[in-house]
């Protein structure tokens, strides 16, 4: 399927590795009319309205939210079309907050067990794919990317540090409030795809197309889709620059865009 609209990209506002302006580049590259910037925990402030048109791509202000649902499970919120609220601030600035401190925790840790200083500071926007390819980069350490997460910053792992998120009902309804459609994202990345998908009762759409680099039984996000009458969603969930792995045709952008409340 060709993609015409790829609705989960990050910037370098958040974890990703593009700036806002070098997206409309690489969206024609991919072949991609529409792009969503979905920034974890943070609205991009180049961004004013909740659609744009950047150097002639059409995008789309998003936000990728993470919650815990009442089972405890982590999941993430793409909220799309979005324009803040007074008290979506005020809950981002608190994320932003404990983002900040927990990543100087795991700099702190990784620099305090391999006897490295990584020439990393923690700020606003910071994520572990960051501190990662510090690991990486550094010419004494001997992990690659991925090594770090599996070794080192992934969950369970020796310098995992929890984060403070908001609640599943929280967040739900601060997204509600200030974007024109809230949906579920990547289902199968969560430990239990069933339970998550549950939720989608109290939801707008969810991510229908996602690149999971392996097969999985998509019926139930079907089913979802069917019996929640929800919007199919989809993207790459691009870190770098990379775009069109996954995401919407035409049509269905168009149905997309008629659900999304302005």
């Amino acid at each position: 399927m060709s993609v015409f609209a790829d609705l989960h990209v990050h910037t370098t506002n958040s974890d990703g590795a593009m700036e806002l302006s070098e997206v409309p580049s690489a969206a024609r590259s991919a072949g991609v009319s529409v792009v969503a910037i979905t920034d974890h925990d943070r609205l991009h402030p180049d961004l004013p309205t909740p659609v744009s048109v950047v150097d002639g791509i059409t995008v789309v202000h998003g936000i990728e939210l993470r919650v815990e649902a009442p089972d405890g499970q982590h999941l993430d919120l793409l909220g799309y079309g979005v324009y803040p609220t007074p008290e979506l601030a005020d809950e981002l600035e608190r994320l932003q907050t404990d983002r900040k401190q927990r990543g100087q925790a795991i700099i702190d840790c990784v620099e305090d067990r391999l006897g490295i200083s990584l020439d990393l500071e923690s700020r606003e926007g910071l994520g572990r794919p960051h501190i990662a390819r510090a690991i990486a980069a550094h010419p004494e350490t001997k992990y690659g990317f991925s090594d770090a997460f599996e070794e080192l910053i992934g969950t369970d792992r020796p310098c995992y540090v929890a984060r403070d998120v908001s609640s599943f009902e929280r967040g739900v309804e601060l997204l509600s409030e200030a974007s024109g459609l809230v949906g579920l994202a990547h289902p199968y990345r969560y430990d239990d795809p069933r339970s998550a998908l549950d939720l989608t009762s109290e939801l707008d759409a969810v991510e229908r197309y996602y690149p999971y680099g392996r097969e999985v039984d998509t019926r139930p996000i079907e089913r979802a889709i069917a019996d929640n009458n929800l919007v199919p969603t989809g993207g790459s969930d691009a870190h770098e620059d990379v775009l069109g792995k996954a995401g919407l045709s035409k049509e269905e952008y168009r149905h997309f865009r008629s659900a999304v409340t302005l």
